[in-house]
């Protein structure tokens, strides 16, 4: 008796049931038709923030997610958008939207920069780490939290995240940036040091410049097919140009000298 009660649920849940699941998973997956149109309004979005039309492409944007709700990268384009209109509560609403969907570093460092941009620096410094606690080897990101922790009097962070800065990108602008914070400070050896690092960095990319300035010599090869390197051969400097043609030539099978045809003289008389 029980196992018939049990065998009429299992049929009641197969026909009942499991449809309303398999149209509920079949509902969340998007179909082609979707994806196709999702990447032309990507492709729209794109284009109209380069060529800087921003209304185009917040519509672009917004459309993509009415099909796609769950699209962290379409939040985090349009928190950009909002950024650069200086829409700063919307810009970070959308950034915070997609660090939910996708807990990436960028999402992390545009809500840094924009609080950064508002003057909440504790807040900045706040998401800058935690940017770099996901991603710790990009210097801009260490940049941007020495910038937040210069502005709440924190100089001593703010040499430090510089450091690793440079560490990383061994760029002149990152030095400059550490001599700048010394100047203020009025710490005369610290700023000599600094100096001489810079000296030494412009010298090291004016060598490294150098050597990818030297063409490579040019290597004459034969044609397709051939496996053998075509090189030009050199004339001794005791022999002249023309001896050398005439030492060529002479090794070089002649044709033989065309045979002109006779011909006789002609008969009629030449007209006076």
């Amino acid at each position: 008796m029980l196992g018939i009660f049990a065998i009429l649920l299992i049929g009641l849940y197969m026909v009942f049931v499991f449809p309303l699941f398999k149209k509920s998973s079949e509902k969340e997956k998007p179909d082609e038709k979707t994806a196709i149109k999702v990447k032309k309004l990507w492709n729209i979005a794109q284009a109209s923030m380069r060529e800087r039309k921003p209304i185009r492409a917040e519509k672009a944007l917004l459309a993509i997610l009415k099909m796609d709700e769950k699209n962290a990268a379409a939040y985090n384009r349009l928190g950009i958008l909002y950024a650069k209109g200086q829409k700063f509560n919307e810009a970070i609403e959308c950034f915070e939207i997609a660090q939910s969907l996708d807990n990436n570093a960028s999402s992390l460092h545009n809500v840094g920069l924009i609080y950064l941009e508002t003057g909440e620096f504790e807040k900045a410094i706040m998401a800058f780490k935690q940017a770099l606690e996901l991603e710790g080897d990009v210097p801009a990101r260490f940049i941007a939290l020495a910038k937040a922790e210069e502005k709440v009097g924190n100089r001593k962070n703010a040499l430090s995240a510089l450091e690793s800065a440079y560490e990383l990108d061994h760029s002149l602008s990152t030095l400059r940036q550490i001599l700048a914070i010394h100047e203020a400070a009025d710490d005369a050896e610290a700023i000599a040091a600094t100096t001489a690092r810079i000296e030494a960095q412009i010298a090291e990319d004016a060598k490294k410049k150098a050597v990818r300035n030297v063409r490579p010599r040019r290597m004459l090869y034969a044609r397709k097919g051939a496996s053998t390197r075509v090189t030009r051969k050199v004339v001794p400097p005791t022999m002249s140009r023309v001896a050398h043609v005439k030492k060529v030539s002479n090794g070089i099978r002649k044709a033989p000298a065309r045979v002109r045809p006779t011909v006789k003289p002609s008969t009629k008389r030449k007209i006076q």
